[in-house]
């Protein structure tokens, strides 16, 4: 029993040694808190600028295109009647035709047989007045009257020839048939409407059209133009812009005109078409040893044109002047000297 008490003593003491050692430890078991870092100081990110210098130089502003070949003398074909029928069609667009040729026909309502008709019946008069005038003198009543009936039976006649004429659409001139209005027989046909265009291949312009009107803007009478056909250049010049078009009824014609410039150009080969096609080139503007940068470094907001320049590491806004303006580059006229360097881009 002294046994068991001593061992139970030692176990007390040794039990309130380990718990006075754990409380003097205190929170010696619980990690200790780590220490927050404070973060990297973040380096500035370097803009990578494109810029250009401002140069001197030439710059040209031109348009250039592809013109096509058509006829100076165009001849509009039409029925000065409405209602007839087309029963004959002997044309088509490409066709060379010759003055005289009956290019449309409309139903004659048998004219054709009223006009032999009408020449039998001034072939009887004639005969009639030619006996009168033998037998009674020419100063014979009988004689007048014979007489006025001719001039009234070729007075009809004149009609139905007029009346004729008018069912037929007769080429005026030699040339090539260059438009025809889509038509069918049986059709009605409408007065003044034109349905041939007949052009001469001897006389031809180049028409060079343009997708806007903005597009000519600065072409003028009388400008220099620079024509390639294959391989060789020729001389042309300007000869019609939009504001000296002619005024036209065609409305597609009308809207074609406004939109284009017509160019005569010198020494033709033979060989050239209605329909070719050449290079064209016209210089509408061009100024030498003036102050050049490319367009990308222009800004514009509202009315301001100004350009943003590198000094240093800082950028510097400058209003400028501008000049003349092409796709590539503008002049500058006021605000920078040669050498500066300009941004590029937005």
């Amino acid at each position: 029993m002294v046994a068991l008490s001593i061992r139970g003593n030692r176990l007390r003491a040794v039990l309130g040694v380990f718990v006075v050692s754990l409380c003097l430890s205190g929170c010696s078991l619980i990690p200790a808190e780590e220490q927050v870092l404070k973060p990297p100081l973040a380096k500035p990110v370097k803009q990578n600028l494109e810029t250009a210098d401002v140069a001197q130089g030439d710059i040209v502003k031109q348009i250039t295109g592809v013109a096509t070949f058509v006829s100076d003398k165009m001849d509009y074909l039409f029925f000065r009647e409405s209602g007839g029928r087309l029963s004959q069609i002997n044309v088509s667009s490409g066709k060379t035709v010759k003055a005289g040729d009956i290019l449309l026909s409309t139903e004659t309502d048998e004219l054709e047989a009223k006009v032999q008709l009408q020449e039998i019946a001034i072939e009887k008069i004639k005969i009639e007045l030619e006996q009168a005038t033998a037998a009674n003198g020419a100063k014979d009543p009988s004689v007048r009257t014979i007489t006025l009936d001719l001039k009234s039976a070729q007075i009809q006649m004149d009609l139905l020839r007029k009346q004729l004429q008018n069912t037929r659409l007769v080429s005026t001139v030699s040339g090539l048939v260059t438009y025809i209005e889509p038509m069918e027989l049986g059709e009605q046909v409408t007065a003044y409407k034109k349905l041939v265009t007949i052009s001469d291949p001897g006389k031809m312009k180049l028409v060079y059209e343009a997708s806007d009107r903005g597009n000519l803007a600065g072409v003028q009478i009388n400008m220099n133009v620079s024509v390639k056909i294959k391989d060789k250049t020729y001389q042309g010049k300007v000869v019609q812009i939009p504001a000296t078009a002619p005024k036209n009824d065609n409305e597609a014609i009308e809207a074609r005109n406004a939109k284009s410039v017509l160019i005569d150009v010198a020494g033709l080969p033979s060989d050239v078409n209605i329909g070719d096609q050449a290079d064209i080139t016209i210089v509408t503007e061009n100024r030498d040893a003036v102050l050049i940068i490319p367009r990308s470094g222009l800004r514009t907001y509202m009315e301001r044109d100004y350009v943003q320049v590198l000094e240093g590491e800082s950028r510097k806004e400058i209003d400028v002047e501008k000049g003349i303006v092409t796709d590539t580059q503008v002049e500058i006229r006021k605000g920078l000297t040669k050498g500066q360097k300009v941004i590029l881009g937005g």
